[in-house]
């Protein structure tokens, strides 16, 4: 058995990572365990990054196809999409980014075991690579491993014809036909990109709305703006089977014809990654969802087994993993570590961007709180006006009585940059009043957030 380690970290995502570096910084041995060659897990693999670079290079393409005329820039000939040069891209995205993870993981002396970690008595993980198989020895252990996308019965995951999320940030070609089962973040995104490229995306959501959990106003905009760049939404859509065929996926639902297609992307949620892990080998409970139990300190039920991140529920989202990986280490071997869960902001990263931090308009009716709300389209912001981005605002939620901002959501462009100014401020316990009195640089597409802050004491000066 190798040298005995202060930590061990069981998956290298972003959240594993991390608290393996923090705890390195501490001055502890510390040992991550990663199943995969490349570091960075889900979020850099395949998902957050790839997403990422695909949306940006098919918005420039939808961009220089449709806008640039209007903007006096004349492209002599005709555009085509060169799909491979766009999948490389991607990948030199990720394997750069890999590179620099394991840099860092260097630097700070944090040994890398790559193999599928499993739980085993008395602090031991068992590494098994497949060809070989050792065991690692720690004081303490940290599962964050994640999670991996899920189906619904009745779909035939195919890996080919009918996917996840995985499978559609890497077609070979442009579907021509594309259905989308699941209106949430990860199908607009993705739908998003290949519509730009040229696919017909047809998107099927069970719920009567799009982007659920999200506020009700901004999803209605979102609804909107997208069915006008050309997605097909079909809400309160029941699918009861996909099975995909040699050329082409038949979708039956429920109640309706049902919908032959080239592809299908599932993205109707994800799962908690814990087959293999041996949790119950060593009495790791988790709950009826499959979700690890965990205390306020992120400890198991089991005495130093510590898990963060997708793996114990909540928002699965890659920079809140990051902020559990450092509050658990910290925790661990300080005593002290703390993560504001009421501010953890959130964001779509569609054109026009859609972002939102804390309470929305229907938790605080349900919860029976008077609040004001203050809101300001980019329709007259005059940077937003000048880009040509005018689609969307920002609204501002605030205390009735202490004009406390208990949220924002902004659907608009750049809402992913401008939400941090808002949530910097609620982390501050800031009012609306203090936002508002802040000099903005003119012209900004942030004077738009001074502007709802004005608006919720009924004083913006521009609408």
């Amino acid at each position: 058995m190798s040298d005995r380690f202060d930590l061990i970290v069981i998956g290298a995502g972003p959240g594993g990572y991390v608290a393996a570096i923090r705890a390195a910084q501490l001055g502890k041995k510390t040992a991550l365990v990663e199943s995969e060659p490349r570091l960075g897990g889900t979020c850099l693999r395949v998902g957050c990054i790839p997403s990422k670079a695909l949306l940006e290079s098919s918005e420039l393409f939808e961009k220089a196809v449709h806008s640039f005329a209007d903007r006096g820039i004349r492209i002599d000939g005709s555009l085509q999409v060169d799909l491979p040069q766009m999948m490389k891209h991607k990948e030199s995205v990720i394997e750069t980014l890999d590179g620099g993870i394991s840099g860092l993981l260097r630097k700070n002396k944090v040994q890398v075991f790559t193999g599928r970690g499993s739980l085993r008595p008395n602090g031991v993980v068992s590494v098994n690579s497949g060809e070989t198989s050792q065991q690692i020895q720690g004081d303490r252990i940290l599962i964050a491993t994640g999670s991996v996308p899920s189906s619904l019965p009745g779909i035939e995951l195919d890996g080919d014809r009918v996917g996840t999320s995985t499978e559609a940030l890497s077609w070979p070609e442009v579907p021509e036909h594309l259905v989308v089962i699941g209106g949430g973040v990860i199908g607009l995104e993705l739908g998003t990109v290949w519509k730009r490229l040229g696919a017909k995306v047809t998107i099927l959501e069970y719920l009567p709305r799009i982007l659920p959990g999200i506020d009700e106003q901004v999803a209605a905009e979102a609804r909107k703006i997208f069915s006008a760049q050309g997605l097909e939404f079909r809400t309160g859509t029941k699918v009861t089977s996909v099975v995909g065929n040699r050329n082409d996926a038949t979708v039956t639902i429920e109640g309706a014809d049902s919908i032959v297609c080239d592809r299908v992307l599932v993205a109707v949620g994800r799962r908690p990654c814990i087959d293999s892990l041996g949790l119950d080998a060593v009495g790791v409970e988790t709950d009826q969802r499959g979700f690890v139990r965990v205390s306020a300190s992120y400890q198991t039920t089991v005495r130093g087994i510590y898990a963060i991140g997708d793996v114990i529920g909540g928002a699965m989202l890659a920079h809140k993993a990051e902020e559990e990986g450092i509050a658990c280490v910290e925790r661990m071997f300080t005593g002290f570590g703390h993560i504001n869960y009421e501010v953890i902001p959130a964001v779509v990263y569609t054109e026009p961007e859609i972002a939102a931090a804390g309470e929305t308009e229907d938790s605080l009716k349900a919860a029976g709180r008077k609040y004001r709300a203050g809101k300001f389209a980019f329709a007259a912001n005059g940077r937003a006006r000048a880009g040509g981005h005018t689609d969307g605002f920002v609204k501002i939620l605030a205390d009735a009585e202490t004009d406390r901002i208990l949220g924002v959501h902004i659907i608009g462009t750049h809402a992913g940059e401008l939400i941090h100014e808002v949530a910097v401020a609620m982390n501050f316990g800031a009012s609306s009043e203090d936002l508002a009195r802040c000099c903005h640089a003119h012209p900004t597409l942030s004077e738009a957030v001074k502007e709802a802050a004005m608006a919720v004491d009924k004083r913006a000066i521009h609408s």
